[in-house]
C-alpha cells in the first residue's frame, strides 16, 4: 500500500513537473499551465501599473488590495509547486537539493512575488517588486519557440564578445573625452551643468545615447566641439548594431545549413 501511495505521488509529481516545464505539449512549447502563469503576471504586473496611480486607486483600493492578495496567493501555489516538483532533477534532490533550487536566481524572483502578500496588511509599496516578474515571462518563453531566437542572439553576443567589448570601451572614453571637454570649455559659463567632469558626464551620455536636450553648451566653443562630439557619436555608437547584426545573421545561416544537411546525413 505505501509503495502504491509512493508510486501514485511520484507520478503525480513528475506530471505536475512536465506541466511546469513545458515537458506535457511535446518539443518543448508552452503548455497550458505556462500560459496561465503567464497571463497571471501580466494581470498582476497590469493592476501594479495602475496601482501606483493615486487617481486610480484611491477610490478602488479595496479592489487593489484583494487583487494583490490574490496573485500572491497564486504564485505561493505556483512556487510550491516548484519546490515540490524540483526534486525531479538529479541536482535537486533531497534537502540539500531543494535548497540549492531555492538559491538559483529564477527560484529568488519567485519568491519576490510573494512580497506583496506579506506587506499587503501594513500599505506597503512592495507591489512594485511585480515588475521584476516580467523576467518570470522571459524565463517561461525560453521554454517555447522563442528558446531559438534568444539562443541565436546569446550565440550572437558571444561570437562577437571581444569586437563588442572593444566598442563599449571606445564608447565609454568618448564619453569621458566629451565631458572633459565641455568641463574645460563650458565649466566657468554653466558651473551648475558642466562644473566638473561627473557633471559634465550627464550631458555625455545624453547626447551619445537618447539624445535628451536638458543640458546643453552655449558658448560657441562648446557648441562646436559638441557638434563634433554628436557626429563621431553617432558613427561610434552605430558600431555594436552592425556587429550584432552580422553575427546573428552568421549564426542563422549556420542554423538553416546545419538543419538542411541532417536529412542527407540520415540517409
Amino acid at each position: 500500500m505505501a509503495e502504491r501511495t509512493a508510486r501514485v505521488a511520484g507520478s503525480l509529481r513528475r506530471r505536475v513537473y512536465l506541466a511546469l516545464t513545458g515537458g506535457l505539449s511535446g518539443a518543448g512549447r508552452l503548455t497550458a499551465t505556462n500560459k496561465v502563469i503567464i497571463l497571471l503576471i501580466v494581470a498582476s504586473i497590469g493592476f501594479a501599473i495602475f496601482e501606483s496611480e493615486e487617481v486610480v486607486r484611491g477610490p478602488n483600493s479595496w479592489i487593489f488590495q484583494v487583487a494583490e492578495t490574490g496573485f500572491a496567493l497564486a504564485f505561493a501555489a505556483e512556487y510550491l509547486a516548484r519546490l515540490w516538483t524540483c526534486a525531479e532533477e538529479p541536482r535537486y534532490r533531497g534537502f540539500r537539493g531543494r535548497l540549492r533550487f531555492m538559491l538559483t536566481p529564477a527560484a529568488l524572483i519567485d519568491l519576490l512575488a510573494l512580497a506583496p502578500l506579506v506587506f499587503v496588511a501594513i500599505g506597503s509599496e512592495a507591489f512594485v517588486l511585480r515588475v521584476l516578474q516580467l523576467v518570470r515571462i522571459l524565463r517561461l518563453a525560453r521554454i517555447g519557440r522563442y528558446s531559438n531566437a534568444a539562443n541565436a542572439i546569446r550565440q550572437a553576443v558571444r561570437l562577437r564578445r571581444y569586437e563588442l567589448a572593444a566598442s563599449l570601451l571606445a564608447g565609454l572614453s568618448l564619453m569621458l573625452v566629451a565631458a572633459a571637454g565641455l568641463y574645460v570649455i563650458e565649466g566657468t559659463d554653466q558651473p551648475d551643468k558642466f562644473g566638473s567632469i561627473p557633471r559634465a558626464m550627464w550631458w555625455s551620455i545624453s547626447s551619445l545615447t537618447v539624445g535628451y536636450g536638458d543640458v546643453y553648451p552655449i558658448t560657441v566653443m562648446g557648441r562646436i566641439f559638441a557638434s563634433l562630439v554628436a557626429v563621431i557619436g553617432v558613427a561610434l555608437i552605430a558600431v555594436p548594431t552592425g556587429i550584432i547584426t552580422t553575427a546573428f545573421a552568421e549564426v542563422l545561416s549556420k542554423a538553416e545549413a546545419q538543419a538542411s544537411a541532417r536529412p542527407i546525413a540520415r540517409v
